[in-house]
């Protein structure tokens, strides 16, 4: 596919570059690590495939070659060939077929599967995701620009089995847009120690909202300031994916995919990976709330979240209906079998003898 106009931040993005944090490398990979693996499995790849991410503004594409696309995140109203298309939906793409995404309507980042296993794009460290910082991965390790190309690992799709059953119903409400407020769950620490009492409280009591200053390394909030008992300032450490760091002007930094590998302001606490996806796709505005948890509440969490992924890989993969039952499939085709077996004035086309049946002509008339 070729882009017409590139959006804003496409990328190249799967679901991370592991292993190399003690090298000073970020894992970068997908913001809403949720909707690229629903994109993939709609459109039969494996969960870590490259998907295209954008953000507040998507691109505009142009098909080479035929294919089956399925999108999902935020509601960008995406169009092919100028009519709406469904999210979360495998949808097939001809030969010059134009994609194109509006402003969104609910969410910020948006995500685009492509059948056959994706974009194809060198792997570097075991990965396809864009470093943008480093300048490696993806697209020659930058965003999309007007003119670029993309080839895929599977030049042609023409076929996906069971389509009519790549459709995931009901996946925007786990992030409630609808709602202003979201609450994330919080694994308390490392350095809640740091804090005093009253810090803590208002970490976990009052209300924080999603600044504008905002980025794939990570979300600032605005809100009550928290307190500490001698200031913030640590010898850096690690930080993981939802670490939420506490400047010493007190308001929260939540961590993410191109997050720092170390730093040396307190963390607080660590957002579960699996609200990430509810913390990325808030808007400027929108309130946040902190809930917590312990160690083993996130874990399994994380473990709910694995299995609902089974389970949507089994649905989309699932006999389509109609095709479940030989006897359906015969009750529907019959009528129209026998409607296209009638000639201009009703008479059948076919004449049926003790051992077979042949067209009607002439002079069988």
């Amino acid at each position: 596919m070729t882009a017409n106009k590139p959006g804003i931040c496409t990328t190249v993005q799967d679901l991370g570059r592991t292993g190399y944090l003690g090298s000073g490398f970020s894992p970068s990979g997908a913001m809403d690590q949720r909707a690229a693996v629903c994109a993939n499995i709609l459109v039969d790849n494996d969960p870590h495939a490259p998907v295209l991410e954008f953000c507040l503004a998507g691109p505009m594409l142009r098909f080479t070659t035929p294919t089956y696309i399925a999108i999902a995140g935020g509601n960008f109203r995406p169009t092919l060939d100028g009519m709406p298309i469904p999210a979360y939906t495998a949808l097939p793409v001809k030969r010059g077929s134009m994609l194109a995404f509006g402003a969104p309507a609910t969410g910020c980042y948006g995500y685009l599967a492509v059948a056959g296993g994706g974009p194809k794009v060198p792997r570097v460290m075991g990965s396809a995701s864009t470093n943008l910082k480093c300048g490696i991965g993806g697209l020659k390790g930058r965003a999309l620009t007007a003119g670029d190309y993309l080839s895929f690992e599977t030049r042609i799709t023409e076929y996906l089995p069971n389509l009519a059953s790549h459709h995931i119903e009901g996946e925007e409400a786990y992030y409630e847009h609808e709602n202003p407020q979201v609450t994330l769950r919080i694994v308390p620490g490392p350095q809640t120690d740091l804090f005093t009492d009253e810090g803590v409280r208002t970490f976990f009591n009052e209300t924080y909202q999603v600044s504008g200053k905002c980025d794939r390394m990570g979300f600032r909030l605005d809100g009550p300031p928290i307190e500490t008992v001698a200031g913030s300032d640590i010898i850096s450490d690690g930080i993981a994916l939802g670490a939420v760091q506490v400047p010493n002007h007190g308001r929260p930094i939540i961590m993410l995919a191109d997050r720092q590998t170390t730093g040396g302001y307190a963390k607080i606490g660590t957002v579960a990976s699996v609200d990430i996806p509810k913390l990325v796709q808030s808007p400027p505005g929108r309130t946040v709330r902190f809930e917590a948890v312990t160690v083993q509440e996130a874990q399994e969490l994380y473990r709910k979240e694995h299995l609902h992924f089974r389970a949507l890989e089994k649905m989309v993969r699932r006999p389509c209906y109609g095709g479940v039952s030989p006897r359906k499939t015969a009750r529907r085709l019959t009528p129209i079998l026998e409607a296209q077996a009638l000639d201009a004035a009703g008479r059948p086309l076919w004449i049926e003898t003790e051992k077979t049946a042949h067209h009607r002509t002439k002079r069988s008339e």
